[in-house]
Formats: C-alpha cells, sequence, structure tokens
C-alpha cells in the first residue's frame, strides 16, 4: 500500500495559526500565561511542543487502535497504557510519553506509526555534524541547546560518537565521487595541516569556472607516494586523461613528477607565483626582502621572455651573497611564466597564477575544524577534512575571470576533442 506524503511549507503553518485564531478559547489561558507570569516564551513552547508531540501519537494510535474505551473491549488491536520514549529533533533527543498498543490474538505489542516516523535518527548525525563545523565542541554541544527538561543523547561522547559516523559517511562520499561527467579545466592539487598531520587536496575548475573538490590523501605535496596515488586515484574514479589540462601546483617537485608519471608531459604546469616569492625570501635577510620581492612582481608581468631575463639577472646579482636565494630563484623559473604564455585576459590570468583558488576552500576547512584541540590520528583528519571540504563546497563561487575560461579551453586544444572522440 503506497503512502501518501505531504511537503510541510511556511504556508502551512500561516494555516494552522489563522485557524487558531478564529478558534481562539482554547489558546486563552495560554496567553493569559504570557501576559501574567515570568516564564520565558522558550520555556513555554518546549513544554507546548512536547504536548503537540504526544498528542500526535495519541492520535496515531487512535488511526490504528481507535479511541479508547475503559472498560470495554474494543478490535484487534487495543490499548496497553504508555510508557516513556524517545523522539529525535534536528539535533537532539525528546524523552516523551507514547501510547502503547497490543495485538489481542497475539499477544504482541504494535507500535504507534507516527512515532516509528520520529524515533528515526537518520539525520540526527548529519546535523550533529554541521554544528560542530559551525564552530561548537563537543563540550559545548549542550549549552547550545535549549535548555529542555528530560532532554537526552547530547553528552559530549554520544555527540562525538554520532559526529565519527556522520564524518565517516561524508569521508566516503568524496573518496568515491565519480568525475566523468565533470569538464574540467583545470586542476589545483595543494597541501593542508592538521596539526603534526598534512592532507593533499585536489580541486578542479569546469568550463563554466565552477569549483568542484575532487579528493583529499593524508600526506605532504613533498611525498612522491602520496601524490601519485591521489592522482591516480582520480583517473581511477573517472577523471579524463585522454585531453590536456592546466595543472597549477605550488613548487612541489614530488608533486611535478607525479603529475607528469600519471598525466604524460604535454600537460601545462603552472607554478604559484605567491609560494615563489615566499621561498625565495626566505633565504634573504630582512633588509632584502621587500626591494626582491618588487623586482620579481614587476618581472611577472612582462611577457614571458623578458620576465624570465629580468629574474636571472636578480638570480645572477643574489649568487654571490645569497646563493640558496639564487637557486630557488631559478627552479622551476619557465614555469612561472607558464600562463603567461597561454595569452589569456589579463583577469583569467590572474586567477590562475597562483594557488589562491584552493587557498579560499582551505580557508573555508580551517575555519570549520579550529575548535578541534587535538588530531589523534591520520584517519581522524581525514574523516574532518573531507566533511569540512564538503561543506565548504556548498559556498563555491565562480573564480575570476570564468567568462574568459573558452580561451584556456582553446590553448589546451579541448575544442578539438568532440571530433577526435567521434573518430576514435
Amino acid at each position: 500500500m503506497e503512502k501518501t506524503y505531504h511537503i510541510v511549507e511556511r504556508s502551512d503553518s500561516e494555516s494552522l495559526a489563522d485557524c487558531l485564531v478564529k478558534n481562539g478559547q482554547g489558546l486563552l489561558p495560554m496567553v493569559e500565561l504570557i501576559e501574567q507570569s515570568q516564564k520565558a516564551v522558550d520555556d513555554l513552547i518546549d513544554g507546548v511542543g512536547r504536548a503537540t508531540i504526544e498528542a500526535v501519537l495519541k492520535l496515531s494510535a487512535q488511526g490504528v487502535a481507535g479511541p479508547p474505551h475503559p472498560g470495554k473491549k474494543g478490535g484487534a488491536v487495543g490499548w496497553h497504557g504508555r510508557e516513556t520514549g524517545t523522539v529525535c529533533l534536528r539535533e537532539r533527543k525528546l524523552r516523551v510519553k507514547r501510547p502503547r498498543l497490543r495485538q489481542k490474538e497475539q499477544g504482541e505489542g504494535g507500535e504507534v506509526p507516527a512515532y516509528e516516523a520520529m524515533r528515526a535518527e537518520g539525520k540526527l548525525s548529519s546535523r550533529m555534524l554541521e554544528i560542530l563545523l559551525r564552530g561548537v565542541s563537543t563540550r559545548q554541544y549542550a549549552a547550545v541547546l535549549p535548555q529542555m527538561a528530560e532532554t537526552v543523547g547530547v553528552s559530549k561522547s554520544s555527540v562525538s560518537r554520532e559526529a565519527i559516523e556522520a564524518s565517516e559517511e561524508e569521508l566516503r562520499r568524496l573518496c568515491e565521487r565519480r568525475l566523468e561527467s565533470l569538464e574540467l579545466l583545470i586542476l589545483y592539487v595543494d597541501g593542508l595541516c592538521f596539526g603534526e598531520h598534512q592532507v593533499l587536496v585536489a580541486v578542479g575548475v569546469d568550463e563554466q569556472g565552477q569549483k568542484h573538490a575532487l579528493g583529499l590523501a593524508e600526506g605532504a605535496s613533498e611525498n612522491s607516494p602520496v601524490v601519485k596515488g591521489l592522482l591516480e586515484d582520480l583517473v581511477q574514479r573517472g577523471l579524463k586523461t585522454g585531453r590536456k589540462y592546466l595543472f597549477v601546483i605550488d613548487g612541489s617537485k614530488a608533486l611535478r613528477a607525479a603529475i607528469e608519471a600519471v598525466f604524460g608531459r604535454e600537460h601545462p604546469v603552472q607554478r604559484c607565483r605567491n609560494h615563489k616569492l615566499e621561498n625565495v625570501s626566505s633565504y634573504l635577510p630582512q633588509e632584502l626582502k621587500g626591494q626582491v620581492k618588487t623586482v620579481m612582481r614587476a618581472a611577472f608581468r612582462l611577457p614571458a621572455k623578458e620576465g624570465m631575463a629580468r629574474l636571472e639577472k636578480q638570480a645572477e646579482w643574489l649568487e654571490r651573497e645569497y646563493p640558496s636565494a639564487a637557486a630557488s630563484l631559478r627552479e622551476g623559473l619557465a614555469e612561472m611564466f607558464t600562463v603567461t604564455n597561454l595569452n589569456l585576459s589579463t583577469s583569467l590570468a590572474r586567477c590562475l597564477v597562483s594557488t589562491n583558488v584552493i587557498e579560499s576552500p582551505h580557508s573555508g576547512v580551517r575555519l570549520r575544524t579550529r575548535q578541534v584541540c587535538r588530531w589523534r590520528d591520520g584517519k581522524m583528519v581525514l574523516r574532518w577534512a573531507a566533511a569540512a571540504l564538503l561543506m565548504t563546497e556548498k559556498n563555491f563561487r565562480r573564480i575570476m575571470g570564468y567568462k574568459d575560461l573558452w580561451m584556456l579551453k582553446a590553448a589546451l586544444g579541448r575544442n578539438q576533442e568532440p571530433s577526435k572522440e567521434k573518430a576514435a
């Protein structure tokens, strides 16, 4: 037998309010209670809410067993007193009195249909995880709930269990996400720190400029097996390899080698200019950092050939007294100008010469995990990172200069893909 479902909307509560006003005699005692006493409105709503739930349970029981008839024999299902039960609200459990039913012939109990629906906990764990990711610690969880008598299930241990279950589901959902349907142009890969642990995150940008969380792995971008494993996992989940992508990375040699090993040499790679500025200046005394950064930024605004020549002169100037800074400046120099050589619009190129596009999701993840004081192990880190990344993904916006992505698509030779695939 099919069930009839009804979607509750705001208009439903308005209609109910209008009905209650028209038949307001039953509400007069409540009005007087509010006007004449100091009882908090929240406490009043709490009591009314529990009474409403218990009334719904009674009505549901009547739909199965009919109205109770003390001293009279009813039908096949009869009333058998009341007992304490628990129903699940959005972020807590509420203890209520529920009717008991009994099958007279078999002598077995039967559940009230409404109670079966209200006790389902499917959304409780995800709601708890959402609250925790918004900055409420497990120790403070009970304090954010309305003060409700006989409310159960809000101890920090129960919150932790619910959060673990929900975050494990989020990690599974991210790691099993299929990628065949995504028409990606750009892949960003960068690391994120959680205490002593590091997580490598991959984010893609499609032809419309929308960002997508692709995957993550425990480890640093300097760890070759971790980097290669993450990229291979993306391919296994459907990332198309028979086309060119623009990779934007932080400059890690291991990451660069992994891209070549998994995808081949033909893919353009842009190294983050912001990382290069910080890496070079880290080898310099404080009084020279600003000067060298200014020279590098000016060179980045020049055409590729002129900019590289200007930075080579800067490296020669640093060579004598600061050889480590000179070596850092020369390392991967050509890939500082990969986007420049693609001849893209200024707004789009500005977005693609650094890892800022993935740094923004990283900031959202840090914000949502800031209350965690102790990272016990890598599994915990992955669960929280995945859950926070997926929540942050809901707020993703299109990248700057997305209207000019057709230029990147043409530069990557992607406009000819359909005919090639058809011929294949």
